[in-house]
């Protein structure tokens, strides 16, 4: 199997800095020099698709865009990608989500991945409406996606559950293809219900061991279920011609970083309820010391936002060393990003996936279609001639 790469849409904004944001953020918190216009984000998704990125994680949260409402746009400024949205399944019925999910299929040519996001933060949650505590909200998101996958298979629902409940539920019509579900989570709870329901199973980045102690959990617990479940891990990037090109720019981040806003998003990060916030947390302790926690990998982007925290660092050949050694450990999905997100995708597709190509690792999503992309070189009008 070869590698897929998806890259990622920061809809509250962009910068040569790192923007604040992410997992457990409050409304307002993000932004950047360059605003999340819908010309900006045609510009990152033009170029990830271009490169050959398959699609783009896009985020959810009070301190972002609507990630439904920005990629419906997006479709129609872009032809192949496709748009892992991230979705909270507390906000909308079940029915009305898988409604949702194969309207967006019809439309953008089946260009829908689902990222499931239970919400880790309680404080946010209220703000929506949603009064569950962590352990509860993760039981209603295994109701909700047995209802969606009974719908997408055609079924009519009924269904009265400790949280959700439906009757007579059923689509008019149902998606082709069925969208992928993605799903992450480090708690107890969230392993049983990737087992259950997801398609991949994604991990924020963290190092080698730490990532195969993962999967062996998961596959445990989905093989119990009688399922086969892939893998992804969700990672920044900093790909550079040489090593000290690319550790050069990560100092260049890390001196930019406000140490008061440092220990303002630290001490917010610590009251989360996230197990896999507190995982990141604990790879750099609060402090700017030993940052690479790992060979090329470094943990500098979780001092000023949340969720995933770290980065691969290196020459493009390193990078491809460490994704190569991730997929070793059964990581067949990379969810990239990189500040700013459309110089990063060209340094990384223009550097790093000529070499995993090399390898027989990866191969550009339209090198499988005859005549799809020509690469011949262009002729210069009368050049070498008499």
């Amino acid at each position: 199997m070869t590698l897929t790469f998806h890259w990622f849409l920061p809809t509250y904004g962009d910068s040569r800095q790192v923007v604040g944001g992410g997992h457990g953020t409050p409304a307002g918190a993000a932004g950047g020099d360059r605003p999340a216009t819908l010309g900006y984000l045609t510009q990152i998704a033009r170029a990830a698709e271009d490169l050959g990125f398959v699609g783009a994680l896009t985020p959810t949260g009070a301190w972002c865009e609507d990630a439904w409402l920005t990629t419906a746009m997006l479709a129609q400024t872009t032809e192949r990608l496709k748009f892992l949205v991230a979705f909270r399944p507390g906000s909308v019925s079940p029915t009305l989500g898988a409604q949702m999910a194969a309207t967006f299929q019809r439309h953008s040519g089946g260009r829908l991945l689902l990222n499931v996001v239970t919400g880790g933060e309680s404080h946010e949650q209220r703000a929506y409406g949603d009064f569950l505590d962590k352990d509860a909200r993760y039981a209603r998101t295994g109701e909700f996606l047995h209802i969606v996958r009974e719908l997408w298979a055609g079924r009519t629902v009924d269904l009265t559950g400790e949280h959700l409940r439906v009757e007579g539920a059923r689509l008019s019509r149902v998606p082709d293809p069925v969208p992928e579900v993605y799903f992450g989570g480090s708690s107890p709870a969230a392993g049983e219900v990737a087992a259950r329901y997801s398609d991949v199973y994604l991990t924020w980045g963290e190092p080698p061991a730490a990532v195969a102690e993962k999967i062996g959990w998961i596959r445990a617990l989905a093989d119990k279920e009688g399922r086969r479940v892939r893998f992804g891990i969700r990672l920044h990037v900093i790909a550079r011609d040489t090593a000290a090109q690319a550790w050069a720019e990560a100092e260049r981040l890390l001196a930019g970083f406000d140490p008061a806003a440092v220990a303002a998003v630290q001490a917010g990060l610590a009251r989360s309820e996230s197990e896999g916030q507190r995982r990141m947390l604990a790879l750099h302790g609060g402090s700017t010391a030993d940052l690479e926690i790992s060979p090329n990998l470094w943990a500098g982007i979780g001092l000023v936002r949340g969720g995933a925290g770290t980065a691969l660092v290196g020459s493009h050949t390193e990078v491809a060393d460490r994704i190569a050694e991730y997929h070793a450990l059964g990581i067949d999905e990379f969810v990239l990003s990189g500040h700013p997100h459309v110089e990063e995708a060209y340094w990384f597709g223009e550097g790093v996936l000529p070499v995993l190509r090399s390898r027989g690792l990866w191969t550009h999503p339209l090198d499988a279609t005859p005549g799809a992309r020509d690469t011949a070189p262009a002729e210069i009008p009368f050049a070498g001639r008499p």
